[in-house]
Parts: C-alpha cells; sequence; structure tokens
C-alpha cells in the first residue's frame, strides 16, 4: 500500500522568531519512503536538522517576519495491515525493564503518575490480568468514559483533568491512557504521526495529524488507541515522547500567529 502524507502549515510573524519542529517521518519508518521528505520553508531559510534525547527527527529555523510556511508532500510505503495485536505479550517486572525504558514509567507534565490517578487505576484495573489484557482493559475504559469534541480541546488539560471532566481530543484519550499504564508499572509512550480514514468509513472533518501512544510489553513497543479503540491501518510513526509537550509539532520563541494547517494523508489507489 502506498500512502500520501503531507502538510502545509503557515504562520503570521510581526519580527523574526526562531521555531523548532517535528514534522518529518521517525527515522524507523524513513526506508518506507518513495520519495523525498524535505521541509520545506517559503520564504527559503535555513534549516538544522537534528536528532532529541527520543530519536525524533526535529529541526530548526529563524522565521522571518511576515508570513511564514512550513510544507512538505512525500510517499510511504506500509504494509496495509492492521495495527499488531499480540494478546500474550507479557509485563516484565520493573527490575528487568532496560534503562532506557524506565522513563516511561515516570511522572511528566500531562501524565501525574503521582498523583490520585495511582489508586483509581490499582482500583479499576488491579484484578486485570497483566500485560496485553491489562492494557486493553485500560482503553476500553478511557474508550467508554471519554467523549472527543474539538470543541473540548484545551492545552493546558492533564490526563486528571481528563478522568474528571470526561471530554478532550485524541491526545486527551492518550494522555490519561498512558498515565494509567504507568501507575501499573506498564512503560507507555505518547505518539504523534499520520492515520487517515483507511479501512474504515471517512470522517466528514478536516484531517489532522494524530496522537496514539505505545506500550512497552514482551521486549517491544506495541501500538494502542484509545480513541478509536480498534486496530486501524496505515500508521505512519513521527515522533515519541513521553507526553504532548515531547513531540510537539512546532514551538515558537516569539509570537507566532498560526494562519493555516492542513494535513494530508490518503491512501494512493491510482497506480
Amino acid at each position: 500500500m502506498l500512502i500520501r502524507i503531507g502538510y502545509d502549515i503557515r504562520f503570521s510573524m510581526a519580527a523574526p522568531v526562531p521555531m523548532l519542529f517535528l514534522l518529518n517521518v521517525h527515522p524507523c519508518r524513513a526506508a518506507d519512503l518513495l520519495a523525498g521528505e524535505t521541509v520545506r520553508t517559503e520564504p527559503p531559510v535555513s534549516v538544522q536538522h537534528f536528532a532529541d534525547s527520543f530519536g525524533n527527527r526535529c529541526g530548526r529555523v529563524v522565521a522571518p517576519a511576515g508570513t511564514f510556511r512550513l510544507y512538505n508532500s512525500a510517499i510511504v510505503r506500509d504494509s496495509g495491515l492492521p495495527d499488531v495485536v499480540a494478546r500474550d505479550a507479557p509485563q516484565h517486572p520493573v527490575e528487568q525493564l532496560p534503562p532506557e525504558v524506565l522513563q516511561f514509567l515516570l511522572p511528566s507534565r500531562y501524565c501525574q503518575v503521582d498523583s490520585e490517578l495511582s489508586d483509581i487505576a490499582w482500583k479499576l484495573f488491579g484484578l486485570a490480568p497483566p500485560g496485553w489484557p491489562r492494557v486493553q482493559a485500560v482503553c476500553d475504559w478511557v474508550h467508554n468514559h471519554v467523549t472527543f469534541g474539538y470543541e473540548h480541546a484545551d492545552a493546558t488539560r492533564t490526563a486528571l483533568d481528563v478522568y474528571r471532566q470526561g471530554r478532550g481530543v485524541c491526545r486527551d484519550f492518550m494522555h490519561l491512557s498512558v498515565t494509567f499504564c504507568r501507575c501499573l508499572n506498564i512503560p507507555a509512550r505518547y505518539v504523534t504521526g499520520y492515520l487517515g480514514d483507511i479501512g474504515v468509513p471517512a470522517v466528514p472533518l478536516p484531517m489532522d495529524f494524530s496522537a496514539w501512544f505505545e506500550v512497552y510489553l514482551g521486549k517491544k513497543w506495541y501500538a494502542f488507541d484509545a480513541r478509536h479503540n480498534m486496530p486501524r491501518i496505515g500508521r505512519v510513526l513521527m515522533a515519541v515522547g513521553r507526553d504532548a509537550v515531547d513531540v510537539a509539532l512546532t514551538t515558537s520563541f516569539g509570537q507566532a500567529t498560526l494562519e493555516k494547517f492542513q494535513v494530508t494523508t490518503e491512501e494512493i489507489t491510482n497506480v
């Protein structure tokens, strides 16, 4: 399967603004790119690429005053298979986890593992079998108890807020799920990437980047998605981190007004 991905993002600045971005496909999917994935800017500026502490491919620019555009289009090869389901994937005792995985058990900006959610997690999911069934129980609960809606977007909402309010956007579903998993001693990390309406009825809403999360079971990272709560086709990973702070698409060190945000992710069928 071939999937066309891309974006067109425009800002307006009154003065030059340093900016970071995570808009490239993750290095683990780089070999699947059939067409070059070069972040282009308008007007053209120098782009410095680097890898962050999570292995994500990042870029930095100084956006000039006026209108500044970040855009790209690429084609990625995908297996066309739905997310892997490994119901027998075991949970590792904390003392047996690789050192690099331990950070995904700790509290982060939006995922307060050291809050009242720890007691709540054990009350809700402590009787579920450890490993895959326990993570699935988390997804089922979050899916059934949190209402999705773009009108519920709030950049300051934490996992505890999501639990109390019972509403949010995809990042909120993932923050609560990640927090519950960490409370249960299951390493979990937040993910952002492309996920189009492939293999499912199209949603009559503008396309956007998507959030999901991954858990470490059986010496592997597996994708879970509490919002959709079903295996999906065509996930294209962009970045991983502790929560949404670590995988922000753009970070501006100055005033930058978003004027356009358009995302493309669609199966190519006319080949």
